[in-house]
């Protein structure tokens, strides 16, 4: 099955369509839509839709400046693009000393105000005053050394809005009282304003996705010249690739996703999966899908799958990229794939009667969503490779009625390893590499996709991926409640360690009373699974 789906969808890649060849898609502007009043600058004006730009945020102070400034960098006209920030911040350096400016500022900085505020802020929150870091200074301007060190980080997203405010642009600062539906309830929210009435379309960036210029001129014609398109996705472009092997690992399996699974989608059944960000949508579109929905920790799919169930079509763009930036930490790398593996599977199963019944799809589409995109993709592709190479192969040096067909450990492996090096040339020399770390990531992301298939403990489990601003130019903010130093135990994963130590086993026993060579690749995997275990993986953060 997984070698059929992989010669399938790389089949429809290499045999597609350019986009611009199969939908109109002719620049906006003067000129480009006006019949009488081509040269009439008001006119192309107007030719320019309203869109909305949406950036959710949760405790982003590393990157939050990176997609803001991105943002409102865009080439569109200022009075047709509107910047709307999300924040659901919880992070004291975000978001407390915003109330404390609020409060000093209100009191005009009178001496005793000072002292109320801090003396109250004390009380309230001894925990969080406890770690401030106290400058020394002489008691006439103690408190007001304090309160300036403070004030550095006062309300870090609320002021950048502020900033491009007084330079010209549209820029909306929204925070909600809670934290309910995540993501998707941040950007279900955020459509609900008066203003989001005047706009036809929507663009999503997370808050380390940093979109050039041109991205919207070279996206909306898209959208505005087929009314059938919902949907247009860009490519994610990573600015922190070579900081470790891990990160080089993740880029070539995004990289397949995006080359292979996305524009094979595309060219197709012009359906995939919304990434969640670089992406417009129709607001239209959006809206008769039923909008942003919580019951999944992949809202983005869930959309994506109820928009082309109305019959939505969706483009990806291989050539209009967004830089973005990859997860080094390995800890926030497995609750990425946490999230990512345990949602779509338990988005499966509640989407399953839906797709299989509806009518207003043709039944080869059906067939697609249910076996390819859901089946093969989110359960069968997580399965397989976990028991194949870390449990049937390791068993049968051990019991010797249990044989694997040369084909099935050589050939059919080797050629999907071939499909996917073929669009990841650049990195062909870190496949062997590749290979052993996805088969330790299998181990978690089987686990994830029956949590999510049973719908067991943890279904809706929701971590924000870290953001350390690596491989961007901009200077993090600067740090003022301490960390705790990580220790090396804390990073330890004893499944990990337990399954490499049972594979080490298995290999002494191949190589001491065995007749084939399985020896050497099961020695090569529970070195896998031992490095990962004790978190010798990837970059180490104060949070690992």
């Amino acid at each position: 099955m997984l070698l059929a789906d992989a010669v399938l969808m790389a089949a429809a890649c290499f045999a597609r369509r350019r986009p611009d060849r199969r939908y109109r898609a002719t620049p906006l502007g003067a000129g480009a839509g006006a019949d009488d009043d081509d040269d009439d600058e008001e006119a192309g004006r107007v030719a320019y839709p309203m869109v909305l730009v949406q950036i959710p945020m949760y405790n982003e102070r590393e990157v939050y400046k990176l997609s803001i400034g991105a943002a409102c960098g865009l080439s569109w006209p200022s009075d047709r693009l509107i910047v709307q920030v999300l924040d659901d911040s919880t992070d004291p350096t975000v978001k407390w000393y915003d109330r404390l400016r609020k409060t000093l500022v209100q009191q005009a900085y009178p001496a005793q105000a000072d002292m109320d505020v801090h003396q109250s802020t004390k009380r309230k929150n001894k925990e969080l005053m406890t770690r401030v870091p106290i400058l020394e200074c002489d008691s006439n301007h103690g408190l007001a050394s304090i309160i300036s060190s403070y004030l550095i980080a006062v309300g870090l997203v609320e002021l950048e809005c502020k900033s491009w405010g007084n330079k010209g642009k549209n820029v909306k600062y929204e925070v909600r009282n809670t934290r309910k539906g995540y993501k998707a309830g941040a950007l279900k929210e955020g459509l609900l304003r008066d203003y989001v009435r005047q706009c036809n379309y929507v663009a999503i960036f997370d808050a380390d996705f940093q979109p050039e210029p041109d991205f919207l001129l070279r996206t909306i014609p898209y959208l505005v010249r087929n009314p059938q398109i919902g949907l247009v996705q860009a490519h994610w472009e990573f600015v922190n690739t070579s900081e470790c092997l891990m990160t080089r690992i993740q880029k070539m399996t995004l990289h397949y996703h995006f080359k292979v699974e996305q524009e094979g989608g595309s060219s197709t059944f012009a359906f995939f999966g919304f990434n969640g960000t670089a992406g417009v949508w129709r607001i239209s579109a959006l809206e008769e899908a039923g909008g942003w929905k919580d019951r999944t920790t992949v809202e983005d799919m869930d959309l994506a799958v109820r928009a082309g169930l109305k019959g939505w079509k969706f483009v990806y763009l291989a050539d209009v990229k967004v830089k973005s930036e990859l997860p080094s930490n390995l800890k926030t790398y497995r609750h990425q794939q946490h999230r990512w593996t345990c949602g779509a599977a338990n988005l499966f199963r509640k989407v399953g009667a839906e797709i299989l019944f509806t009518k207003e799809v043709p039944f080869w589409w059906k067939f697609y969503l249910l076996y390819s995109f859901f089946f093969v993709r989110k359960v069968v592709a997580h399965v397989v490779p976990f028991m194949l190479y870390c449990v049937v192969i390791p068993f049968s040096v051990l019991i010797p009625e249990v044989t694997v067909p040369v084909w099935g450990v050589v050939y059919v492996p080797t050629t999907i390893t071939l499909l996917h090096a073929i669009r990841n040339t650049s990195s062909i020399h870190f496949i062997p590499f590749w290979i052993l770390f996805e088969n330790v990531m299998s181990f978690h992301r089987t686990k994830a996709m029956f949590i999510g298939l049973l719908e067991l403990g943890g279904v809706n489990e929701w971590v924000v991926t870290e953001k350390l601003g690596n491989g961007s130019n901009t200077k993090p903010a600067s740090q003022i409640l301490e960390r705790p130093p990580c220790r090396f135990w804390d990073r330890w994963t004893m499944s990990e360690i337990l399954f490499s130590i049972f594979l080490f086993f298995c290999a002494t026993y191949n190589l001491a009373y065995g007749g084939d060579y399985y020896f050497v690749y099961i020695y090569l995997q529970a070195i896998a699974f031992l490095v990962v275990g004790i978190g010798f993986c990837g970059t180490i953060s104060s949070n690992s």
